[in-house]
């Protein structure tokens, strides 16, 4: 059972963090990008649902294991064409058939999820061939001094920010799980602590 921290207060401290104007410039580099039947990793607040094109995209399918952040991607705007739908479910352990969707988008999730391996394992199975996975991450910043304090820090930091790690890799994680890297940015986030701020993102397709 969910504690009030995790019911009524980490839901909001997320919303404050993940829709900062830095995270949501970063998140329009990305999301605009999807086509076709589009899964999102992670849906949470719902702030990915007013980007997408809906003269790309034919329907959005979200998945979130937190209640209190379900209801909130129900409610979040989005064009009212985008057909959404919205379900209980993990990224290790996806409800949908194998191939059934033209891209998945995962922004800043792989961060908090149990297994980061197993959940783009489900990324590659539900992605038809030739789909494309896109995605945008904080993760292990280059720098050592950086990364040195995100090992620290990062103990703490899970316990208040719901199960998010800092010293996660992200390209390599994703090139790891049999995607092939079309195209990858990075840099550290402006307007951000540096130990949260190292950002990647970029667009992969199946190897």
């Amino acid at each position: 059972m969910a504690t009030f921290y995790e019911r009524r207060i980490l839901p909001r401290l997320l919303t404050c963090a993940c829709a900062s104007p830095p995270m949501m410039k970063q998140r329009a580099k990305i999301v605009p990008l999807a086509e076709g039947k589009v899964l999102e990793l992670g849906v949470g607040m719902g702030l990915n649902l007013a980007l997408y094109d809906a003269d790309r995209v034919t329907s959005v399918a979200g998945v979130d294991p937190a209640a209190e952040l379900r209801a909130q991607a129900q409610a979040a705007p989005r064009d009212p064409r985008l057909a959404v739908s919205i379900a209980d479910g993990t990224a290790e352990a996806l409800p949908f058939e194998d191939g059934a969707f033209d891209t998945v988008v995962c922004t800043f999730t792989l961060c908090s999820v149990h297994t980061p391996a197993a959940a783009l394992a489900q990324a590659r199975r539900v992605l038809k061939p030739g789909g494309r996975f896109l995605f945008c991450e904080h993760g292990l910043a280059p720098d050592r001094d950086v990364a040195k304090w995100q090992g620290r820090i990062e103990p703490l930091w899970k316990r208040l920010a719901g199960g998010c790690h800092l010293t996660r890799p992200v390209a390599s994680a994703i090139a790891a799980a049999g995607f092939r890297i079309e195209r990858v940015e990075t840099m550290y986030l402006p307007g951000t602590p540096r130990i949260a701020g190292w950002n990647e993102w970029g667009a992969a397709s199946v190897a």
